[in-house]
């Protein structure tokens, strides 16, 4: 299956090419279809999802790794903890024995510390908790009975307790507040984006678009999609945006390109180094 989007108003609109599978209805009332997922490994499973855009730049494909928790071991690694050398996140996929590998978050100057809090263990990478900054993802449970992962929106009463009960957890600015509500407006500046997502499900998705679209943009396309997103957080965008699968019999490393005042080309074609990736660990 081919999902296609339009854009009728401003607003983007999917339909799908093969009428194979039962339809939804995106919320103007056009007709969706369910992602054709092709199973990676126990746990993890990957789609792509074509789709239109007004901005010829880019192959404008939609790539996400879905995961289960419960199913598959997520794991972040950390510059910090693993010799402070920066890889790609091929590069972190080969070192770490990774099925699939997306950036953690955005980092500062010293291109070591994420912009937001970053705490994997005993090992803190940031103590500070950002103001601005109002999405956190936790795995990695250290008490019984949790969830194997959350996502928590940190404005909302007690937003950060329940991240006290896991062992890895990652502040990073918000692009969905559950229960799926778009928090951006609509502005000019568009990048290639890598993000994560949660589901209404528990499952979290990774998910990668090196065509460059606007947050609001790609907020409309995420939740018109059948994909029950019900949270979702920007890891990385331009040319350090980077989705790497290796299992499953794909072998891809995925770069983004295009930002808006700092990268306004689709030149990029190989992954940037960064200092930090959530992976899924690969089983043989």
């Amino acid at each position: 299956m081919r999902a296609e989007l339009l854009v009728i108003g401003g607003v983007f609109a999917i339909w799908a090419s093969e009428a194979t599978a039962p339809k939804a209805r995106a919320a103007d009332g056009a007709e969706t279809q369910p992602a054709q997922w092709r199973a990676l490994q126990s746990g993890v499973e990957y789609a792509v999802i074509g789709f239109s855009s007004p901005v010829d730049i880019g192959d404008k494909r939609l790539h996400v790794v879905r995961i289960d928790p419960a199913r598959a071991r997520l794991v972040a690694l950390l510059a910090t903890q693993n010799g402070r050398a920066p890889r790609t996140a091929g590069q972190w996929s080969t070192e770490f024995n990774l099925a699939a590998a997306i950036n953690l978050g955005m980092y500062q100057t010293d291109h070591l510390t994420n912009v937001g809090y970053l705490r994997n263990g005993t090992h803190v990478n940031n103590s500070h908790w950002a103001e601005k900054y109002k999405a956190a993802f936790a795995f990695n449970p250290k008490v019984p009975g949790v969830a194997p992962a959350i996502m928590a929106d940190l404005d909302q009463t007690d937003g950060s307790r329940p991240l006290e009960s896991y062992d890895t957890v990652v502040q990073n600015l918000r692009l969905i507040k559950a229960p799926g509500q778009n928090v951006w407006e609509n502005q000019p500046k568009r990048w290639s984006e890598a993000a994560l997502a949660a589901d209404t499900d528990g499952r979290i998705l990774l998910i990668f678009c090196r065509t460059p679209l606007s947050m609001w943009e790609l907020n409309g396309l995420l939740l018109a999609l059948p994909l029950k997103i019900a949270h979702a957080m920007h890891m990385e965008g331009g040319p350090e945006a980077s989705l790497s699968i290796h299992a499953g019999g794909l072998d891809l490393d995925l770069s983004g390109s295009f930002e808006t005042a700092f990268s306004p080309t689709d030149a990029n074609l190989t992954q940037w180094p960064i200092p930090n990736v959530l992976g899924v660990s690969r089983v043989k």
